[in-house]
């Protein structure tokens, strides 16, 4: 069997580029995709709740799996050295579009994938690194991080509802029962009522 896994992150990805890259390379390679699995899944997720889990699971000796690349099915180094590993002692041909990469059960497939896996985990810390440095160099110029003072909507959980909560007040009704009315939290109570009522 032939397999095509794809993988997207969010529902706001599409699945489209990878399933075009897979079938172009299934062409030049002069085979047929014989089954898809697609998920909307992040890969830092347990193989056991992911539909590719079930794949390595039931794929056997002779057996072809065709990613778009080798991040699609895995986050990091040890993940995607098991993933290979797995297939590999299965005799599992994995291949990877972008990187042209046949990954079969010899040693030049396994150091490889190791330096595919490490160069991929060095440079997700080096974005990660990148991004801390140049949000502190940013506080560090004076410049103000996060959602903008005053950017909150003045809609709030409680517009319109003032009169009643100042009457409940009046009553000496605790913040938290008055939570419990309105069905919010006392300290949504208490800021709602220090700046409107």
């Amino acid at each position: 069997m032939k397999y095509g896994y794809i993988r997207i992150s969010t529902d706001k990805q599409t699945t489209e580029n990878q399933r075009y890259e897979i079938l172009k390379f299934a062409v030049i390679k002069q085979f047929e995709i014989d089954e898809w699995i697609e998920e909307t899944i992040s890969s830092t997720k347990r193989l056991d709740v992911r539909k590719f889990g079930g794949l390595l699971q039931r794929m056997q000796k002779g057996d072809v799996l065709v990613v778009s690349e080798l991040s699609r099915m895995g986050r990091n180094l040890m993940q995607i050295m098991k993933i290979l590993h797995d297939c590999m002692e299965k005799d599992v041909m994995v291949y990877t579009v972008k990187e042209n990469y046949e990954l079969g059960n010899n040693i030049n497939s396994k150091v490889l994938a190791f330096a595919f896996g490490l160069s991929a985990e060095i440079e997700r810390n080096l974005i990660s690194q990148r991004t801390k440095e140049a949000l502190a160099r940013r506080k560090a110029e004076g410049q103000i991080l996060g959602r903008p003072k005053g950017s909150r909507s003045k809609m709030r959980k409680l517009t319109g509802k003032e009169e009643e909560i100042k009457s409940l007040i009046g009553k000496k009704i605790s913040y938290s029962a008055i939570g419990r009315i309105m069905g919010v939290h006392r300290l949504t109570v208490s800021s709602f009522v220090k700046e409107s009522v």
